[in-house]
């Protein structure tokens, strides 16, 4: 692994291009376009306000940023630096701004989600979506660009609206079986739309292109339900994470659950393995102390270096007691993620927030990762079953079937590891702090063969 130097950055907003060429960042006011090579500053433009949020078009050309304390959006084109757009919502306000899929039109919502408005950047022109819902997950796009489909809210109900994003012309308009549905997410082959109900009622609904109730799933009754949803990419699976720590599969043939995953505190199975952090402690070198220490040794505690061992079962892992008397009590699966060829599925159970546990398609459980600090975020190389996880201290750690490994973040002083985003081709992955970002540069020189060499093992008996 190589590390670049640290740059500047605010609110965690750094994201690659799609094409993978580019790499965005903000610094308060100020967005700084790189070239992903070579890291040198090929744009640097100027906005009226802090940024909030920034997004690029799925063709590269053109990236927004967002102001939503001032109501306005800015598009700048890399093709034409000259070039530039002002959207300015007014007194309607603003609360949330996206690209359509085509990459020339531009949603932006309003306060209080009275509207929808559709700005297009060839014509100029406006168009206006009424009732959308203010909810988890709300608006949702085919992987293939053709629809859009929109959660709404009218006269005390729920609606899907499906539009055709070459026109905006609505396609289907159906009402949902649900109390407050909570979000909708397109299955990634765009023929199959999920759609959950609020956490007070287990429900899950599988909708077709044009509006028929395929399937209804409900697990138990009278308790906390749906907390996290994710479709494999193959969308032959739908993983449902429930508040009562536990996820179900569902298949795409029955819509029926396949399996479910659950979460205990001690691992019992001699077949599972389990990767426990542990500090390495810094050699003692008695004889040649000296005061007041030298920097290395006075830097913070989280600085300091880790490594995996490989614990014996029974392991019994690091739980928190939720406060079922408070909302959004920490308890339940919260995170859920598939590796881009299916195969492997990650997650984490909120009140065992140190740990990552990876499932295999065999539906049964492979690996538990414990780390010393709560797990903030972790994501599969968009390439190859390689797994990053942060923890909010200065290391990044990856799981592939080959093995995992603690990697320090080099540099002076602490660079605390809050988000990650990987490059599409899955050679480097940006970290994020607070105020600043890095790129880490992985050596994949047979990477690709021996992760599926690792994996056709498994498979044999």
């Amino acid at each position: 692994m190589n590390f670049s130097e640290a740059f500047k950055l605010s609110s965690l907003l750094c994201r690659f291009s799609p094409d993978g060429k580019y790499l965005a960042s903000c610094v308060q006011y100020r967005l700084v376009v790189r070239d992903v090579s070579t890291l040198q500053i090929r744009q640097l433009y100027t906005c009226l306000d802090q940024i909030q949020h920034i997004e690029w078009s799925a063709d590269s050309l053109f990236i927004l940023c967002a102001m939503y304390r001032r109501g306005l959006v800015q598009v700048w084109s890399l093709e034409q630096p000259e070039w530039h757009c002002k959207i300015d919502e007014g007194s309607a306000g603003l609360v949330a701004s996206c690209w359509s899929p085509d990459g020339r039109h531009i949603l932006n919502t309003t306060e209080f989600h009275l509207r929808i408005t559709v700005w297009s950047l060839c014509t100029k022109s406006v168009s206006y979506i009424k009732y959308p819902k203010a909810c988890q997950q709300g608006v949702t796009f085919t992987r293939d660009g053709r629809y859009m489909a929109l959660a709404e809210r009218r006269d005390c109900k729920d609606y899907v609206s499906i539009f055709v994003c070459s026109d905006w012309q609505l396609l289907r308009h159906f009402d949902t079986d649900t109390q407050d549905l909570a979000g909708i997410e397109w299955a990634p082959n765009g023929c199959v739309l999920a759609v959950w109900d609020t956490c007070l009622e287990y429900k899950i609904l599988l909708y077709s292109l044009d509006g028929r109730l395929l399937s209804a799933y409900c697990a138990y009754e009278w308790s906390l339900g749906i907390k996290s949803v994710a479709w494999s990419p193959s969308s032959q699976f739908l993983a449902v994470g429930s508040y009562d720590g536990k996820v179900r599969l569902l298949n795409h043939v029955t819509w029926k659950m396949i399996t479910e995953f659950g979460h205990p505190a001690a691992i019992n199975n001699p077949k599972i393995v389990v990767y426990k952090e542990a500090e390495k402690g810094p050699p003692l070198g008695l004889g040649r102390l000296s005061f007041p220490p030298p920097l290395p040794l006075a830097a913070p505690l989280s600085a300091s270096e880790s490594k995996y061992e490989i614990a014996s079962v029974p392991v019994s892992l690091q739980t928190l007691k939720p406060a079922t008397d408070r909302a959004n009590p920490r308890m339940g699966v919260g995170m859920l993620a598939f590796s881009a060829d299916s195969y492997f599925l990650a997650t984490r159970n909120d009140n065992v927030p140190n740990t990552v546990w990876v499932w295999i398609q065999k539906l049964r459980l492979l690996v538990v990762l414990e780390q010393l600090a709560p797990v903030r975020s972790f994501l599969w190389d968009p390439q190859q079953p390689r797994l990053a996880i942060c923890t909010g201290g200065s290391k990044v750690y990856l799981w592939s079937p080959a093995g995992c490994v603690s990697v320090q973040v080099p540099g002076e002083g602490d660079f605390p590891v809050l988000s990650l985003c990987w490059h599409s081709s899955g050679d480097s992955l940006a970290l994020l702090s607070k105020d600043h970002f890095c790129l880490c540069f992985l050596d994949t020189e047979g990477g690709p063969h021996t992760a599926l060499e690792q994996r056709d093992s498994m498979r044999r008996p």
